[in-house]
């Protein structure tokens, strides 16, 4: 009983401090989510316009949800998760709400936002369903996912000084 305490102490208290997780759903590869830990379970809100993508989460669907640490980036804990979508403007889903408002950074409508969830979006509990995973030996690293983004090039070996003359000019 009291490692079972412990376990879920561990997963409120890591899944609480950390502003990412990755959801891992069977079929589909993990997926970093911003969410809000809310009585009891993590809750998240997707699959509508300029919002996170939800593959692979439907309602009674288990996945396995790992927390990184804020700080360092690291695995702290991996954890299986039953998916339970929640019925738009239900009173369970009106409190998710209230406490993911809070959390979504650069919302294109802002108070308007919970009424675009409600016809738009899905929002999902992500409900602790057994133990934690224990901790892997090696790394799991994956290949990342192919995308058309490049990273910034270093700056011609000319512009430093372009720059300085303009600002003698001025």
């Amino acid at each position: 009983m009291t490692s079972e305490l412990l376990d879920q102490a561990l997963v409120e208290e890591a899944t609480k401090k950390s502003g990412l997780v990755w959801v891992a759903a069977p079929g589909v590869p993990a997926r970093a989510l911003w969410h809000v830990w809310h009585e009891g379970a993590a809750c998240v809100v997707g699959d509508g316009p300029g919002e996170q993508p939800l593959p692979g989460l439907t309602d009674g669907a288990t996945v396995e949800v790992t927390v990184r640490s804020k700080d360092k980036g690291g695995r702290l804990v991996s954890w299986p998760a039953r998916v339970v979508e929640l019925a738009a403007r239900t009173e369970a889903w009106e409190a998710a709400v209230a406490d993911l408002k809070g959390k979504r950074l650069n919302a294109p409508d802002g108070e308007a936002m919970p009424e675009r969830w409600a016809r738009e979006c899905r929002v999902l509990r992500l409900e602790p369903a057994g133990a934690p995973a224990p901790l892997p030996d090696g790394s799991l690293a994956e290949v990342p996912v192919p995308t058309p983004a490049t990273t910034r090039r270093p700056i011609p070996a000319g512009l430093p000084r372009l720059l300085a003359k303009r600002r003698k000019r001025g």
